[in-house]
């Protein structure tokens, strides 16, 4: 990587030449986990061949699974799938612009979709585990997942609801949309209201897509990513935590411990940093858990807020993608002013 781009890849972390303390190996671990982070910020980076060509064998390696032709289904919002004929060895975005292309989408319009690996749980719940990386090799991560019983389905890649509006002239598109918005409705994820649900309910019968995405963008949380219960530390430690991802915030509805809700909004404007760390097993030693820190200026003051929640990095992509859409809005308004 730095033949290939020099000083615009981070340090490497030093590597100690003694034996290491529990400590020591613990600490190199987390510095190598954020380099790895941080090497994946750059697209230029993660675009490459020489990036994509180590990843491609790294994850066929790992797994033992050759290059070879496979069926792959990728699941829309509405329940049902498209079968493709793929390569063991093809990256999400190369299956991607294949699907989307298949569908119909016109080729601009692709950057705004994006592959996710789902649940459906017995009791109708749904879970989004993670956003596939563009250099991810989906059908191997879909074996090496298979105790999660997990499906590769496409979704909608922005954060900013009025963006809709770029997608609405092309049929296929405004399905996919419309697919997402019923499906978050029906798995309340979207907070209507009473005369918005009624309104919602009429504009589905009628099968009129354009006005029910009217209006469904004025509903709360709309936009938003909902995560799986957490658990948090703020405003004290084993706080339990709904969190809605969306609209340049992090929306917790929190459990105290004295049975009281409490809700609260953290803006991405006042955010400085955030690190995804593994920091090992449950209790039940079941699953690894993952920590997500925040570092957040609470009334003037900075301050660590950590998140515990097995989608630490779902929530990364969502904040990284977030600010990319304000940088990208900011200038453009500036060109235009």
């Amino acid at each position: 990587l730095r033949q290939a781009f020099g000083s615009a890849v981070p340090a490497f972390p030093p590597k100690f030449y003694l034996a290491m303390t529990k400590s020591m190996a613990d600490e190199r671990q987390s510095q190598l986990e954020q380099y790895l982070q941080n090497v994946t910020l750059d697209s230029n980076i993660t675009n490459s061949d020489v990036f994509i060509g180590f990843f491609q064998k790294l994850q066929q390696d790992t797994f033992n699974i050759q290059t070879q032709r496979a069926f792959l289904d990728v699941y829309l919002a509405d329940g049902s799938n498209i079968r493709l004929d793929i390569q063991t060895s093809d990256t999400a975005q190369k299956i991607l612009e294949v699907t989307l292309c298949k569908m119909g989408l016109s080729r601009e319009l692709i950057k705004y979709f994006s592959f996710f690996f789902f649940q459906d749980h017995e009791d109708r719940s749904l879970s989004v585990v993670k956003k596939v990386a563009e250099f991810e090799l989906p059908y191997v991560s879909l074996q090496s997942m298979k105790e999660l019983h997990c499906k590769l389905g496409i979704r909608k890649w922005y954060m900013d609801p009025s963006l809709d509006t770029l997608l609405m002239n092309c049929r296929p598109s405004l399905s996919l949309l419309y697919m997402q918005a019923i499906q978050e409705v029906k798995k309340n994820w979207v907070k209507p209201t009473e005369k918005q649900k009624k309104e919602l309910e009429f504009l589905q019968k009628r099968s009129n897509k354009e006005k029910f995405l009217e209006l469904i963008r004025e509903t709360r949380f709309y936009g938003y990513i909902r995560l799986d219960p957490c658990i948090c530390d703020y405003p004290e430690e084993g706080c339990s935590a709904d969190i809605y991802v969306g609209n340049n915030e992090i929306n917790c509805c929190i459990k105290l411990p004295t049975n009281q809700t409490k809700e609260v909004t953290f803006k991405i404007n006042r955010l400085r940093s955030w690190q995804v760390t593994f920091v090992g097993a449950t209790e039940d030693g079941e699953d690894d858990t993952l920590e997500l820190r925040l570092e957040y200026n609470d009334s003037g003051t900075w301050q660590w807020i950590i998140l515990y929640t097995k989608q630490a990095f779902l929530l990364s992509s969502c904040l990284k993608k977030m600010i990319s859409e304000q940088m990208t809005k900011a200038a453009k308004e500036g060109q235009e002013m």
